[in-house]
């Protein structure tokens, strides 16, 4: 059988449910080993038993090799299966989600803007097969694939997208991981952007920004209430205007309110078109 030159078409293109099948079958050295460790499991019964079963659990999966074959079947497993000593090997494969906190990495944005970014990376193992022959360590090389990757996307992204988008970035980073850890039998279930450290100057910049803008904002609506309050007092001086009397009752409310607050002081308001005869005189 002649395999494609690019090792990862070969791996895509291999089946691991079922071992390849040999034309020219077994060996005669691999049909005499077959047959002596079988005579031997007879000749040492029950005793035999002891390294002839074996027990995983059920989140488990056995991958069986047979004088270095995949066995027929594929992964063994939850429960009991069946070895042969001296012929047989196995591999377990734990199938339940694992997670792993990817290094801080330091990251250029496209901004030029240097961020230091860390996240979590949850993925479980999809298809044993793949795992154990498509690999060597499939946990070392996924925890190596997602540093590089979040590297990546990062590296494409401005800092106020990656301060501001955090779930689309790690929607991103899933898919990537997934698609390349596929033929390694690996499914990446979830990743998530733990934190964004900026480097100190950039905060106080940062925050003297915001300060700025506040404080803008602040003026803005002091100034919007000044205008509001001098347009109702623009219409209540045209109110009091209309009706003199208004006037000497507004006087008395408010020697009505100086005398609640038990207070001695008695204010007489000077009217203004007095001033206004004497300083025309």
């Amino acid at each position: 059988m002649v395999y494609p030159a690019c090792p990862e078409t070969w791996c895509r293109m291999r089946d691991f449910t079922a071992p390849e099948s040999n034309p020219e079958g077994p060996g005669c050295c691999a049909i005499i080993l077959t047959i002596v460790s079988y005579l031997l499991i007879i000749a040492t019964f029950p005793f035999s038993l002891c390294m002839c079963i074996k027990v995983v659990q059920e989140y488990e999966r056995a991958v069986i090799f047979r004088l270095g074959r995949l066995l027929k079947g594929g992964a063994k497993g939850p429960g009991i299966f069946f070895v042969v000593p001296c012929i047989d090997s196995y591999r377990k494969v734990d199938l339940r989600t694992v997670s792993f906190d990817v290094p801080p990495q330091e990251v250029l944005s496209k901004d030029s803007v240097t961020v230091s970014v860390d996240a979590v990376v949850y993925y479980r193992v999809s298809n044993p097969m793949a795992a154990v022959c498509n690999i060597s360590d499939f946990s070392h090389s996924t925890r190596l694939l997602a540093a590089t990757t979040l590297r990546n996307v990062l590296g494409t992204k401005n800092l106020a997208e990656i301060l501001s988008e955090r779930e689309s970035i790690s929607h991103n980073m899933q898919s990537s991981l997934d698609e390349a850890t596929d033929p390694w039998g690996v499914k990446v279930e979830r990743v998530e952007i733990k934190d964004v450290r900026l480097p100190v100057q950039l905060q106080r910049a940062m925050a003297a920004e915001a300060e700025a803008a506040r404080e803008a904002r602040a003026k803005v609506i002091a100034a919007e209430g000044e205008q509001r309050a001098s347009r109702a007092l623009k219409e209540a001086a045209e109110v009091i205007n209309e009706s003199p009397a208004a006037l000497q009752l507004r006087y008395l409310q408010t020697l009505s309110q100086i005398s609640a607050e038990k207070n001695s002081t008695i204010i007489f308001p000077l009217p203004i078109d007095l001033i206004n005869n004497l300083v025309s005189k």
